[in-house]
């Protein structure tokens, strides 16, 4: 399950998406096709938008797509073959457009920052070590 964001945070992270991600978000096919998808399959009024909630959470990069089902799944308390249904239209509808943008973002996100701080390590001289001669 993803932390939680203050707005402030998520318009900060929304700024630095690609062009298309920042279209998907707002997009009014996103939310018709979120809508639609629900109806479809019987979700109570009162679920949509935190079915939205979680689809932007995707768009913006906060929640992997990979763990769409499955959040979808513990946060909403759905059945498995409702997020099965849901999952699929969603990542069919929605993510599938945009993956080349949301496979870059979190292919970028997926670098460990201790990795990085070891090749910065790496890339340093080290001031303590004796010149060998």
């Amino acid at each position: 399950m993803p932390e939680e964001y203050t707005k402030k945070q998520i318009w900060k992270i929304y700024e630095k998406l690609p062009e298309e991600l920042k279209e998907a978000v707002f997009a009014e096919k996103t939310a018709n096709d979120i809508y639609s998808i629900c109806s479809r399959n019987n979700i109570e009024e009162t679920k949509i938008p935190e079915v939205a909630r979680l689809t932007g959470n995707v768009l913006l990069g906060i929640l992997p797509p990979e763990e769409f089902r499955n959040t979808l799944e513990k946060e909403l308390n759905f059945k498995k073959d409702i997020v099965e249904k849901i999952g699929f239209q969603i990542e069919r509808m929605i993510f599938f457009p945009v993956k080349k943008e949301l496979n870059e973002i979190y292919t970028m996100k997926t670098t460990p920052e201790t990795s990085i701080k070891e090749k910065e390590k790496i890339n340093k001289k080290d001031v303590y070590r004796e010149l060998v001669e």
